[in-house]
């Protein structure tokens, strides 16, 4: 009786922690979507792990931005758009490009996003029902149809802690799909190190993988957002050291989860010289590996990843234009409804149109990284601004990260314009 009540009491306790997540949740679910797990999956299993490096970097710079953006939020009490039109000469003009490029680019995501994870659900359906597989097409799209309308349903009713709990759900497993995914499949040690040298691969799409290894794990929509869902969770400038704490577990948890995804494509697709072109290659690929209980769990992995980031996707545009206004983000207004119904009617085009998901996500990520150069320099002038932090000072580290963070970004956006000539 006693042992059975210290296990629930364990259980609570670990679902607390958990429930307790702060707003970095919400950077995991920007993160860490279908389109992160995609291009993760189609770069171990064509390079192996010879991108690491790139995924490294680009989880050290995401950590150093969110508390940078975080910092600003709790300390100014304004959002940063707000802030960009309210310090920055020209700031209006480039905050508004902002909330065209990263909509853009969140709205294409979302496209591939809903095309992988639709896909992959009719495969499962497949599998149980075979007179599914002469109406592929017509069942992916319902089945679009019925999760976009549900998440659209979910959205009208919910607010803050509300997707913050669905989000922790989603992550967690998640997470723990793709980790248990790595002990049926592992990569070969001397992989791993050598991925952390830094090198391109020298391949047709080769450039435009690191590009789009940049665009996921450093979306600018995560760290501009940060400074609102700092306030929906209701911090303070009493939660400083919180909030620090909060951006270096979720840069941590990015790079683990990520790097996990890699490593088990790699260990089972990479040295068979078989890359990932359709969803059903990561299930078909995986299975004479792995068998059908490690496709099961890696295909769950990626169905909540995908799920993950739909609500983020979705909620993008209404949080800009909410920080934009320096308001909060109010999801009964009819701006709120009417935008993200306009999001969830492009979420259907790749369905509609029967478009290949994969490329899609990966040249969706492509387009996130040339807004990241605008993000960056904006919060480096306004947190060096000590009129708009009130006295505050930013450290020297934390200066150094955000400088260096600028100039990768300008490199990699500028190998984003090379991948996209010649790829179109």
């Amino acid at each position: 009786m006693l042992e059975s009540k210290k296990k629930k009491s364990l259980l609570k306790k670990i679902i607390a922690l958990v429930l307790g997540f702060g707003p970095g949740i919400f950077a995991i679910g920007y993160t860490i979507g279908t389109g992160s797990v995609t291009s993760m999956i189609v770069a171990g299993s064509t390079y192996g792990m010879q991108l690491l490096w790139v995924l490294l970097l680009s989880c050290l710079f995401s950590g150093v931005l969110m508390f940078a953006y975080g910092n600003y939020g709790l300390i100014t009490g304004e959002t940063a758009l707000y802030g960009f039109k309210k310090h920055i000469r020209g700031g209006k003009f480039l905050a508004i490009l902002i909330i065209i490029g990263i909509s853009f680019g969140q709205w294409n995501s979302l496209m591939g996003i809903l095309g992988i994870s639709t896909n992959m659900l009719y495969e499962i359906f497949a599998m149980n029902f075979e007179d599914l597989v002469s109406y592929k097409y017509e069942t992916v799209l319902i089945i679009a149809i019925v999760i976009i309308a549900a998440f659209y349903g979910l959205l009208l009713v919910g607010k803050y802690t509300f997707f913050e709990k669905i989000l922790v759900i989603f992550v967690t497993f998640m997470a723990c799909s793709f980790i248990i995914s790595l002990f049926f499949v592992s990569p070969l040690p001397a992989d791993v190190v050598m991925g952390l040298i830094p090198s391109i691969p020298d391949v047709a799409g080769g450039k435009m993988m690191v590009a789009a290894f940049v665009g996921t794990t450093m979306a600018a929509a995560t760290f501009l957002s940060r400074p609102l869902f700092v306030k929906g969770k209701g911090w303070t400038i009493e939660h400083l050291a919180q909030q620090k704490r909060d951006a270096i577990t979720a840069a941590i948890l990015v790079f683990i989860i990520s790097a996990v995804v890699m490593a088990v494509a790699c260990g089972a697709l990479f040295h068979q010289g078989k890359p990932v072109t359709q969803v059903l290659d990561m299930a078909n690929t995986l299975e004479p590996v792995a068998g059908n209980l490690a496709v099961t769990i890696f295909f769950f992995g990626t169905l909540s990843a995908g799920l993950s980031s739909i609500f983020p996707c979705l909620l993008i545009t209404p949080l800009l234009l909410a920080d934009y206004q320096s308001g909060t983000l109010d999801t009964n207004s009819g701006q709120f409804k009417i935008v993200t119904f306009i999001a969830c009617l492009v979420a259907l085009i790749v369905p509609v149109f029967g478009a290949n998901p994969i490329e899609m996500q990966i040249l969706s990520q492509v387009f996130n990284v040339f807004v990241l150069p605008i993000v960056i320099l904006g919060i480096i002038l306004m947190i060096n601004n000590k009129n708009v932090m009130k006295g505050y000072r930013t450290g020297v580290f934390v200066n150094v990260g955000l400088f260096a963070a600028l100039l990768f970004s300008c490199v990699i956006s500028y190998n984003g314009i090379i991948a996209l000539l010649g790829y179109f």
